[in-house]
C-alpha cells in the first residue's frame, strides 16, 4: 500500500524538484516509510510506501537493468509468490527478496501491458517505458474495480497522475476550479461518480482501464470488464460450495503480510464470514476491530463480540464520543471530494483504533454489492412498475430512487446563473446509462447491482475504506471484490441474491454452517452515526453556520431560500432532511479546505 504520483509532458520539460516535493509530501499519510522518484527527460513516477511485504528490498521505483523501464505501484499483488515462482521457472532473476511490485516489472518486461490479466490484486501502476527514446509512453493501469484510486489531469502538454487529487494540485499553473457537471452529478447521487470529479479538469482513470500516454495524445482502453460475465442457473449446493471456496481462497492470499495484521469486525454476514475464514488459515488468534456506540440504534458492539467469541479473535472495541463531526472537515481534506455519507467517521474511527496494533486489516466491503445486501434493492423491486420500465425509465427511477435531490429538486436549489449553465447535463443519461447499457444482458437484480458496482463502490464504498485507512496509514483489503469472486457473483441469477424481499438469499445460507443462523440472518444494520439529530439539536447553529456564512460556496450556487427552507423543515421536525443537509454540509467544509474557484 502506498501513494504513486508523477507527470508526463510532451514537450520534454520539466517539473522542478520543489513542485515534486510538495507532490511527494502531500501523500506522507500513504507512505510513512520510504519515498522514491525516478526522473527522465520530460517526465517523473514516484511513490510514498507503507511498506507490507519485503520491508527490507521493496523500495520503489523498481527500475529495469537497462535503465529504460521503471514502474510504480499503489497497492498490493496478492497472487505475487505464484507469478514469481513461474518466472523464476523460466529463468528470470530478481534483485529483491520477495518483493510483489518487481514481479510487475518483470513481467511488463517479458510481456508488456499483457500481464495484467494475471494479477490478483488491489493495485494503480505507473509505468515509464522509453526504450524507444524518440517515443517514450507513460502508461497508468488501475484495478478491476477501482479498490486503489487514480487521478489524471491532462492540459494537451502536460499529464499529471497522483493517488490523490491534492497530489496534483502544487503543479497546477492556476487555483483549481469546481467542475460545474460533477457538481450536479454530486447532488444526483450523493458522491462524484467517476470518471468525474468536481475539480475541473481532473478524472479518475475508470476502473478496469489502461491509460497509455506518450508525445501524440492519450488512448484509454479497458483491460477487464465485468459485464463479460452471462448468468445460468445452478444448483444451490453446487453454488454453496464454490462461493465458500472462492471466499477461502480470496482471504487465504490476503492475509500475505510482513507486518501484523487483522480484521474490521462489525457482527454483520461480511465481516463475520471473512473472519472465520482468517481463523482457519492462522495459529494465531485474529486481531478484531470495532467501535460502538453509546445509542444501541447504531451500537454493532454486542454482535461483533458474539461473533469475536464464536470465532476466538483477540478482540479490541471502543466506545466513540457521540459528536464525530469535529473530525469531519478531515475526513473530507483525505477524501479530496465531498461525500454525502456519514459512515466515513466511523470508518475513520475503527482505523484509527485498528492502526494501533496492525498494518493491515482485511474488511467485507464488496459483499453487499456482489449479492444485493441493501435495502435499497429489496424497496425499488417492491414497486411493480420497475419489472415493466423501459431501460431508460429504469435507469432513471434507480438514480431518483437510491440518489440524493432529485432532478425537479435540483433544478429548484440552483440559482438561475447555474440552471441555465447546466441545462444540458444530465446526471442519468451521462453517468448511469452508458453503464446499463452493457448490462443490457442481466436480469434487473444483476442490473441494478452492476449499475453500483461500476459508480457506487469505486466513487464511494471504496473510498471509505481506502482513504480513512490511509489517513492513519492503514492498508484496506477487500476478499469479496476477488476478481474471481466478481466474475462468479456475476454468474449467478438475480434471484440467487434476491428473492421475495430476502436479501443476500444464497449467500447467507451458504455461510450459515460456517459463521451460524444468527449471524448469518441478522438483520443488517447500517454503519452510520445520528447526524440528522444532531442537525435538531447540540449541532443546528453549527449546521446553521456553515451553510449561511456571508462567505459560504452554497451563498453563490444555491437558491438561499430552498436551502433555507430544507434547514427550517427539518430542524423544527415537520421533515427529515438529513440526507440532503448533509451533502451541503459537507460541501461546505470540502470548499473551506481546498479553497476551489467557480468557473469563469
Amino acid at each position: 500500500m502506498c501513494g504513486i504520483y508523477g507527470y508526463f509532458d510532451r514537450t520534454g520539460a520539466s517539473v522542478g524538484a520543489a513542485t515534486l516535493a510538495a507532490m511527494d509530501a502531500s501523500l506522507v499519510h500513504r507512505g510513512p516509510d520510504d519515498s522514491g522518484v525516478f526522473t527522465a527527460a520530460g517526465a517523473a513516477i514516484a511513490n510514498r510506501r507503507l511498506s507490507i511485504i519485503d520491508i527490507a528490498g521493496g523500495h520503489q521505483p523498481f527500475v529495469s537493468a537497462d535503465g529504460r523501464v521503471a514502474l510504480v505501484q499503489n497497492g498490493e499483488i496478492f497472487n505475487h509468490v505464484e507469478l514469481r515462482a513461474e518466472l523464476q521457472a523460466q529463468g528470470v532473476r530478481f534483485d529483491s527478496d520477495h518483493s510483489d511490485t518487481e514481479v510487475l516489472l518483470r513481467l511488463y518486461e517479458r510481456e508488456g501491458l499483457g500481464f495484467l490479466s494475471r494479477l490478483n490484486g488491489m493495485f494503480a501502476i505507473a509505468i515509464h517505458d522509453h526504450r524507444d527514446p524518440a517515443a517514450p509512453v507513460l502508461h497508468l493501469v488501475r484495478d478491476r474495480v477501482g479498490v486503489k484510486p487514480l487521478f489524471v489531469h491532462d492540459d494537451g502538454r502536460r499529464v499529471l497522475f497522483g493517488s490523490e487529487i491534492k497530489a496534483l494540485l502544487p503543479a497546477f499553473d492556476a487555483a483549481p476550479r469546481i467542475d460545474l457537471a460533477a457538481l450536479q452529478h454530486y447532488l444526483a447521487y450523493n458522491f462524484v461518480p467517476p470518471p468525474f470529479t468536481l475539480f475541473d479538469g481532473v478524472r479518475h482513470l475508470s476502473p478496469g482501464c489502461v491509460l497509455s500516454v506518450d508525445r501524440g495524445g492519450a488512448r484509454v482502453r479497458r483491460w477487464w470488464s465485468l459485464a463479460e460475465q452471462t448468468p445460468a442457473p445452478q444448483a444451490f449446493s453446487a453454488w454453496q460450495e464454490a462461493f465458500v471456496s472462492l471466499l477461502d481462497e480470496a482471504v487465504r492470499l490476503r492475509m500475505r503480510a510482513d507486518v501484523p495484521f487483522g480484521a474490521f469486525l462489525s457482527g454483520g454476514v461480511d465481516s463475520s464470514s471473512v473472519v472465520a475464514l482468517m481463523a482457519r488459515h492462522t495459529r494465531e488468534p485474529v486481531r478484531s476491530f470495532c467501535i460502538g456506540f453509546d445509542d444501541p440504534r447504531f451500537d454493532e458492539s454486542p454482535f461483533a463480540r458474539e461473533a469475536a467469541r464464536r470465532f476466538g479473535t483477540s478482540h479490541r472495541e471502543h466506545i466513540v464520543a457521540p459528536d464525530l463531526l469535529e473530525h469531519w472537515s478531515d475526513a473530507l481534506w483525505h477524501c479530496d471530494q465531498p461525500h454525502g455519507d456519514a459512515s466515513f467517521l466511523p470508518t475513520l474511527e475503527v482505523a484509527r483504533l485498528a492502526a494501533r496494533d496492525v498494518k493491515v486489516v482485511l474488511t467485507g466491503d464488496g459483499g453487499d454489492e456482489l449479492f444485493a445486501g441493501y435495502d435499497k434493492y429489496a424497496s425499488f423491486l417492491a414497486d411493480p412498475a420497475a419489472a415493466a420500465m423501459d431501460d431508460a425509465a429504469f435507469a432513471q427511477h434507480y438514480v431518483e430512487h437510491t440518489g440524493l435531490f432529485s432532478g425537479a429538486a435540483r433544478a429548484a436549489l440552483f440559482q438561475p446563473w447555474l440552471r441555465k449553465r447546466l441545462a444540458g447535463v444530465d446526471s442519468v443519461a451521462d453517468v448511469a446509462t452508458p453503464w446499463l447499457r452493457e448490462a443490457a444482458h442481466f436480469d434487473r437484480v444483476n442490473q441494478m447491482l452492476y449499475l453500483d458496482m461500476m459508480l457506487l463502490l469505486p466513487g464511494n464504498n471504496l473510498v471509505k475504506p481506502d482513504r480513512m485507512g490511509m489517513a492513519v496509514s492503514l492498508e484496506a483489503r477487500t476478499p469479496f471484490l476477488d476478481w474471481r469472486m466478481m466474475e462468479f457473483a456475476f454468474r449467478a441469477p438475480g434471484d440467487t441474491k434476491l428473492r421475495n424481499g430476502d436479501k443476500k438469499h444464497w449467500f447467507k445460507r451458504a455461510m450459515e454452517p460456517l459463521i451460524g443462523t444468527e449471524l448469518a440472518h441478522r438483520r443488517k444494520q447500517m454503519f452510520t452515526v445520528p447526524i440528522g439529530e444532531w442537525f435538531r439539536g447540540q449541532r443546528r447553529q453549527w449546521l446553521h453556520d456553515l451553510l449561511f456564512a456571508p462567505d459560504a460556496l452554497g451563498s453563490r450556487l444555491f437558491d438561499t431560500s430552498v436551502v433555507r427552507s430544507l434547514f427550517d423543515a427539518h430542524v423544527c421536525g415537520t421533515a427529515n432532511h438529513t440526507r440532503e443537509l448533509r451533502a451541503l454540509a459537507a460541501l461546505e467544509l470540502w470548499a473551506r479546505r481546498f479553497q476551489p474557484e467557480l468557473p469563469a
